[in-house]
């Protein structure tokens, strides 16, 4: 397969906060001033540790649905190990909710970044246990081509409709749109699965053997070809872990490598 270049690698990555962050004033009231953060990502979603769950919030207006994220998990629950909805709520400066925890580490735990060949065929063995015991036919979420584009179409137009317009976010709405507009059809399906959504490598946990344990953030969970999930797997190694270990992922899965599902699925995640 071919390998992402490292200078494509996003200018911020979700992660571990390197300093404080301000606490919403909600999750100071759930479980205390000064609780463990131990995830940020690019849209302002922050992730805190508690004795044994975890609270997910998002800030309002941040296009971050945990709403949406809580039936995907009560759903998928039933099939294949997720985190299990504890609690939900809002208000005006955002959403939570609280998950129980799920036994394992994530494949971006230092441990496993000290393994990465380990992770990452953990992470294609678990994306594929996933996908074989999600049932596809009686999926309610819908991942495919036709919503990715449309929900990308509106969230331009709700950015547009805000107001609250630079001249460079002006122009990124305009490349992003213009993108859209120039996506080639997509690769015959290969096999509609119920995929993860963001199968990226922080998303996997795997026990101390190295073997996946269960899924987290499911946030954008439905049906698509696997090769959505799958394309994006692998790439993200190189993000994660260096160049070499897509192919362990694609291998751990169980397919050949597919270039032409690769690229178009790659490039969608990119635009969308």
């Amino acid at each position: 397969m071919p390998t992402a270049d490292p200078a494509e690698r996003p200018a911020f990555l979700s992660g571990r906060p390197p300093g404080p962050v301000a606490v919403p004033r909600a999750v100071r009231a759930l479980v205390g001033a000064a609780p463990d953060v131990v995830w940020r990502n690019e849209l302002g979603g922050l992730t805190f540790r508690l004795s044994d769950s975890y609270l997910k919030w998002a800030p309002a207006r941040s296009g971050l649905d945990l709403d949406a994220e809580a039936r995907r998990l009560a759903w998928a629950g039933r099939w294949t190990p997720v985190p299990a909805l504890l609690d939900q709520g809002s208000d005006d400066e955002g959403a939570w909710i609280v998950t129980r925890a799920l036994a394992g580490r994530s494949a971006v735990d230092e441990r496993w970044l000290a393994e990465p060949r380990t992770a990452a065929r953990a992470i294609g063995a678990g994306l594929r246990a996933m996908h074989d015991a999600l049932p596809a036919d009686g999926c309610p979420f819908d991942w495919g081509v036709g919503a990715r584009v449309e929900a990308a179409r509106q969230r331009t137009a709700e950015r547009r409709a805000s107001g609250r317009l630079d001249a460079a976010l002006e122009a990124e709405l305009d490349r992003r749109e213009a993108a859209l507009d120039a996506l080639p059809a997509a690769p015959p399906v290969d096999l509609l699965v119920v995929c993860h959504g963001d199968a990226c490598a922080p998303n996997t946990l795997l026990d101390d053997e190295g073997r996946w344990s269960g899924h987290v953030d499911l946030g954008a969970l439905g049906v698509a070809d696997r090769w959505a999930d799958l394309a994006v797997a692998a790439r993200n190694t190189v993000w994660n872990y260096g160049p070499g270990y897509e192919d362990a992922v694609v291998e751990a899965y169980g397919v050949e490598p597919d270039d032409e599902r690769a690229a178009f699925y790659r490039h969608l995640w990119d635009i969308t």
